[in-house]
């Protein structure tokens, strides 16, 4: 099932049992689901990582100006859209990914870590982000 379909199903559920915060925080992934498919943009793991990020983002600005309800309010969203993505990988499990990618690739040092990344970055799929797959990159090819 589709993360869409998903998301549509679980919105009726929500509005069903009045949960007011849920359906608000439900549309608006549907909403940015349905406008990036309409633009042509399938995939819907960007979009809803892109969501989370803004969410985020925002519960960190609302923070730091004192408004504990908004921040509040955004990561609850924030939340709710990381249910739809696939479990983040462990250290360990991305260490052991980045190495096999870096064995595979033929990185041999820093000046080889794009070719390392795109092959380690193809391994992780979206489960970690690509930060920490960079620093653990680095940190193999001994940079």
């Amino acid at each position: 099932m589709a993360i869409l379909d998903t998301v549509s199903s679980d919105l009726r559920e929500a509005m069903r049992g009045g949960e007011k915060q849920r359906v608000g925080a439900l549309r608006l992934v549907l909403s940015e689901l349905q406008r990036a498919a309409k633009e042509g943009n399938d995939d819907e793991l960007a979009v809803l990582k892109r969501e989370r990020k803004r969410r985020q983002e925002a519960a960190r600005a609302y923070r730091e100006g004192g408004r504990e309800d908004l921040a509040a309010g955004e990561e609850y969203e924030a939340e709710l859209i990381a249910s739809y993505l696939p479990a983040e990988l462990t250290d360990e499990e991305l260490r052991g990914i980045v190495q096999r990618a870096v064995r595979d690739s033929g990185a041999e040092s820093v000046k080889d870590m794009g070719r390392a990344m795109g092959a380690a970055m193809a391994a992780v799929a979206g489960r970690a982000e690509g930060g920490r797959v960079s620093g653990l990159v680095r940190a193999e090819l001994g940079g």
